[in-house]
């Protein structure tokens, strides 16, 4: 079951009245559905509200308060995005420690709806952060090991946030936003549910296509070098070794040192690598870099990764299932090997 709670917080220290932008295809003003029975959801990065509004359609006002191409991270929230907190009744998060700016967040907007950790249920990684060469974590399908995030600072405590790198996980992920989102909306519950049940055949379908195409490549040739340390849970799931990242850290605002970047350029050469992937929200050159010393492929530019961020509108990420399909077909076809055709439900 999903956790669902509620938050008492201090009030609005000052009034803010300006428009709110919102993200996606459930667009209006901040006070556009206030007393007429709309359910109000705020959402806190470019993922989660992508699932959000897949769910609800247009059952619901969505507002995200992260844009395409900013860190989860890092986030300073404007006046706007507080002004659309306080108004919310329910804010959805990613959990696991990745917004570690949303107590302040909350307590300076007032919020005192339902907060829905979309992490709830999900099997999350703990301990220290990978090293250059390190393995992926086993017990694929362990339920055990869940701990609440810290929202406290940017640490993120050895628990690595990046869940929706694995289709399956945001699967859970979807089914404990669908359930909380129907219980605080009863008088659209049925719509949310059915919105629910489609979204998830969905990512049943595309974790399918994952398996498939990255299963065509030999376990031990399923190597992967990244921006940063974003891509556990889908090594995890598929059998990828995660031979270093660039950042060898879970946030993207970490700054490699010179002795991180000879070891990983030390281990693209010993392991056989044949590329290093950047990623759309950071800045590539460190990748480039580290791909020229080790003589490897870089994928950057319209080929870069989407990682902490989906794409804006019109770019091949700009939905999630947009965003694995994209990431996954450049990551096969650097090993050499096409992916499977999509099947009709993703193409």
């Amino acid at each position: 079951m999903p956790r669902l709670r509620s938050r008492l917080v201090l009030p609005v220290v000052a009034a803010v009245a300006t428009t709110v932008v919102l993200a996606g295809c459930s667009t209006s003003s901040a006070g556009e559905g206030e007393g007429d029975g709309t359910l109000r959801v705020v959402a806190t990065t470019t993922q989660m509200g992508d699932v959000v509004r897949e769910i609800v359609g247009d059952d619901a006002q969505v507002t995200q308060l992260l844009q395409p191409g900013q860190s989860a991270h890092s986030y300073d929230p404007t006046p706007e995005a507080l002004t659309a907190l306080a108004n919310a009744d329910v804010l959805v998060v990613n959990g696991a420690g990745l917004e570690g700016w949303l107590d302040d967040t909350i307590e300076a907007s007032g919020f005192d709806g339902e907060l829905v950790d979309a992490s709830a249920d999900v099997h999350l990684h703990e301990g220290e952060e990978h090293e250059h060469g390190d393995e992926h974590a086993e017990d694929e399908h362990s339920e055990e090991g869940h701990a609440e995030e810290d929202h406290d600072g940017h640490d993120h405590g050895g628990t690595d946030p990046h869940v929706w790198s694995d289709p399956q996980q945001v699967v859970h992920m979807a089914e404990t936003i669908g359930t909380a989102l129907a219980g605080a909306d009863p008088a659209d519950a049925d719509a949310i549910e059915a919105g629910t049940a489609d979204y998830v055949a969905q990512l049943e379908a595309l974790d399918a296509w994952v398996h498939g195409s990255i299963d065509q490549v030999p376990e031990d040739q399923r190597l992967l070098v990244t921006n940063h340390d974003t891509f556990s849970y889908l090594a995890e799931a598929t059998g990828i070794t995660i031979v270093g990242s660039v950042m060898p850290s879970f946030d993207d605002n970490a700054e490699p040192s010179a002795a991180d970047i000879d070891a990983l350029v030390a281990a693209i050469r010993e392991s056989g690598v044949r590329a290093v992937f950047s990623e759309t929200s950071i800045d590539p050159q460190i990748a480039e870099t580290i791909a020229s010393e080790a003589d490897v492929q870089v994928y950057s530019g319209e080929d870069a990764l989407y990682a902490d961020s989906l794409g804006a509108a019109g770019t091949p990420g700009a939905t999630y299932v947009g965003s694995v399909i994209h990431n996954v077909t450049l990551i096969v076809e650097s090993w050499g090997v096409e992916p499977l055709p999509l099947p009709d439900s993703l193409a």
